[in-house]
This record gives C-alpha cells, structure tokens and sequence, in this order.
C-alpha cells in the first residue's frame, strides 16, 4: 500500500478511537483547566461560521478536519500520563465514561421513542367521542 494511503487509512481509525478519549479526558476533573479549554476553543473555531481567510498563515491553509485532529491529539498530549493511561485502558474493557454515556443516551432515546410510538398509536386506536355506542 502506497505510504500516504497506508497513513491516511492509520488516521482514520485513530480519529474514533481519539475522540473517545478526548471526551473521556474533558470529563476528568484530574485534568488541568488550560488544556480543556484549548481543545474546546479549537473545537469552537471548527463549528463556527466565520472561516479563517486563506491570507492567515497557517491557520486559512488547514482543513477543518485536520484542524480538529490536531486540536484534539495536543489535547491528549497535554493531560496527565497516568489519568490518560487510565481512561486508555477503560475504552479498551468497554468501561469508559463514554461507553457508559452512550449506553445511557441509547437507553434514554429508546424510551423516549417507546413513549411517542405509544403515543402516536393512541391517536389512532382512540374511539371517535361523537361516535355513539350502539353504533359501534
């Protein structure tokens, strides 16, 4: 495999793996402040609609993706070895803050979606209130 694609294909099953992590890590309170607030004003920039004119050095030439994977590997960098370590083996047992916020977001969408589709059949199966009862 051609050395840019091979590197392309590494990055692309690191983003899901690091953004775990991130999230993991922003949710640590053994996490320094300073670092947290880089990645989210990163993070920010990217979502924002004001773009980074081309003239900015560096900042107008990156792509908004590579921006984000930047922002978000210096931020996993910058936190403590052992509390990164520490979330790093947690994601691999499924065990994580973020497998336990997901099953919890799955969970709580399912019952919501229970509850609607409950709802929704109501409306249809409830009795017309004109309808009179020997008609029925």
């Amino acid at each position: 495999m051609h050395p840019v694609l091979a590197r392309a294909r590494e990055v692309l099953f690191e983003v899901p793996r690091h953004g775990k992590l991130a999230y993991c890590l922003l949710r640590d309170p053994r996490v320094p402040a300073a670092p947290k607030a880089a990645v989210l004003a990163a993070l920010a920039l990217i979502i924002s609609p004001i773009d980074f004119p081309a003239w900015v050095p560096v900042l107008g030439e990156l792509d908004m993706l590579a921006l984000g994977v930047l922002a978000v590997k210096t931020f996993i960098e910058a936190c403590p070895e052992a509390v990164r370590r520490e979330h790093e083996l947690a994601l691999e047992a499924g065990e994580s803050v973020f497998d336990r916020d997901l099953r919890d977001t799955v969970a709580a969408a399912r019952e919501g979606g229970g509850r609607l589709a409950k709802r929704i059949r109501a409306r249809f199966t409830r009795q017309d209130p004109y309808q009179s009862v020997s008609e029925g």
